[in-house]
Parts: C-alpha cells; structure tokens; sequence
C-alpha cells in the first residue's frame, strides 16, 4: 500500500513539474510527437487558429514571421527575468501588448473587428480604377496622383504601396489606440495604490508611443502629399516603404554624416531583402491559386506536386519574412538609440 501511495505522490509531482514548466513553453513536437511550429504554447495555439481559420496565403506568412518575432523577444525576456532583471515588469508589459497587438491586427482578438485589414494585399501592384483607401483624405490624394500625369506606371505603382503603407501604419495606430483604451478601463478597478503607481507608469508609455505613432502618421501623409503634388525626384533614395520611412527617421536624428552614410549603405541592402520577400510572396500567392486550379481537376498526382511546390514556397516565404522582420526590428532599434523612440511592428 506504501508503495502505490509513494508511486501516486512521484507520478503526480512529474505531472506538476511537466505542466508548471513545460505548458507555456513546448518543445519542437507535442506529447503525440506532432512537430509544432513554436516553443511558446500560446504561440502555437494563435498559429493553429489562424490555420484553421484559412488566412490568405500571404497574410499567413506575415502572421508567422510576426509570431517568430514575439517567440524571440518573450524567450528573450524569460531569460531576463530568471537573471533578476525587469523589476519593474516594463519589458513584460511591452511583450504583453505586442502580443495583443498581433492577435488584434490578424482578427484573433475576439472583437467584431471594424479597421478594415486586406485579407491579401498582392493587388497593390495592380493600379485599377476604383481602389480605395477606406480613409477619405487617402483616397482624395491617391485620385489626384492618378489623374496628375507626373507620374509614369513604375512610378505609379511604388506610390501606390506608399499608399497602402500608410493605410496599414493608420490601422496598426487603431488597433494600439484599442489596446491603451483597454488598459485604462482596467486602471480605473485598481486599488492597490502601488499596483496603480505601476499601471500608470504603463500608460504613460502607451501614451507616448500613441503621440510617436501620430507623429509618424502626420509625417508620413505630408510626404505624400508633397510627392503626389510635386512627383518623385530623380535623385529618390529608395523605392520600398518601410526602407523610405526608416530613411526619413534616420534624416530627424542626430546621426553624423558617416553615420547616415552608413545607414545608407545598410538600408540598400535591407531593401534588397523587402524586393525579394515580396517576391517570394506573390510566387506563394500564384502557387496557391494554381493549386486550388488542380484541386478542383481531382487529380491526386498533379496535387501532390503542387502541394509540394506550395509548401517549400511557404517555409521560404515565412523564413525570409522572419529575417526581414528582425532586421527592420533591428535598424529601427538602432535609429531609436539616437534620440527617436522605439516603434514596434
């Protein structure tokens, strides 16, 4: 009888330290020794939703090459805190809300979601009548770009990813604009006046990246505008969005002439890097669309290949999605260290 009760009591602490260390953090397969996509369960489970609820291709791609980021930064800071560091839970609550932030902006958060976020945003290469901004000042300035005349179709069509650039930054200001709302009404229910001292030292954070959001948001329109009236120059530095908004960044800090020389030189290359993922990207998309072709002819041969062809595209497109991703995270943080503040995502 001792030995069943001493058997039960070590069973049971093996269940204990299992799911008290290993439920948030998994390994790379499950206890079926199913291969698993994360190493964070949370993770895994925001991945197999998004699977099941059949994103477009591309934004799949973007959702996992998002989730690696947050599965870096949070095993990042799991480390941090074991080493005694994040007292005051500033790293945590960043983690916290970027991972909100994910879920809000792939439609997983629950909510009815009103921001209107393309489900594939290939078309942005094609310039058609009619393509709007869902944001009246947007859409104003995009037809007058498009009747203008000053602007030949390459050059129509990088203004237009301009375009939907901005539009995305808007959305992502939403969706951050939810989130500090959110924790305000939680404020509110605090008592514990230490608790409150620490809550509204996290809201001023959120509050000042709302104020740098806006500011990046005025910004990036007066660009806009300036181009859509004056046209792009001869001498443009860059063609890709993300790479012309790092640029501009880069220009407002106190970065010497070497240093931005520099920076210059690494954001060719980082733009190098967007091409080809975009690349990647619209190959993934035709790859699909010629797989559900084969899928409806029923045969399983001519499946299979493809099938096969879709997923190598995928993994390479996650893959470079993710190297992109940290490195735009990288050059952003390396512009914030001289004198501009951190903008995530």
């Amino acid at each position: 009888m001792q030995i069943l009760i001493l058997l039960a009591l070590f069973v049971v602490g093996a269940m204990g330290g299992k799911y008290s260390k290993e439920m948030n953090e998994q390994k790379a397969s499950d206890k079926n020794n199913n291969q698993v996509e994360f190493r964070i369960a949370k993770l895994n489970q925001v991945w197999e939703k998004a699977t099941r609820m059949q994103l477009a291709p591309v934004r799949l791609s973007e959702l996992h090459s998002d989730l690696k980021i947050q599965e870096k930064d949070e095993l990042q800071w799991k480390k941090l805190k074991a080493e005694g560091m994040d007292e005051d839970g500033e790293r945590e609550a960043k983690l916290r809300r970027n991972f909100n932030i994910i879920l809000a902006k792939y439609g997983m958060d629950g909510k009815k979601d009103t921001r209107t976020l393309d489900s594939n945003r290939l078309k942005d290469h094609d310039v058609k009548e009619g393509d709007t901004f869902d944001d009246p000042k947007l859409d104003k300035l995009w037809n007058k770009a498009k009747t203008s005349g000053k602007f030949s179709d390459e050059e129509l069509q990088t203004l237009q990813r301009e375009f939907q650039h901005h539009k995305d930054k808007i959305n992502e200001y939403n969706i951050v604009m939810d989130t500090v709302s959110r924790t305000e009404e939680i404020h509110k229910n605090v008592i514990s006046p230490l608790e409150g001292d620490m809550k509204e030292h996290v809201l001023h954070q959120k509050h000042s990246d709302l104020k740098q959001r806006m500011r990046n948001l005025n910004q990036g329109f007066e660009r806009l505008r300036k181009i859509t009236h004056e046209g792009y120059s001869a001498d443009s530095e860059f063609k890709e969005p993300r790479v012309i908004e790092l640029w501009e960044m880069a220009k407002r800090s106190n970065l010497s002439e070497d240093e931005l020389d520099s920076l210059k030189e690494e954001l060719r290359h980082f733009e190098t890097k967007v091409e080809k993922h975009q690349h990647y990207q619209e190959q993934l998309e035709l790859s699909h669309q010629k797989l559900k072709h084969v899928e409806a002819l029923g045969d399983k041969d001519h499946i299979m290949r493809n099938k096969e062809k879709y997923n190598t595209l995928a993994e390479k497109a996650r893959e470079m999605g993710y190297k992109m991703k940290k490195h735009l995270q990288d050059l952003t943080n390396k512009i914030s260290r001289n004198g501009l503040q951190h903008n995530e995502l």
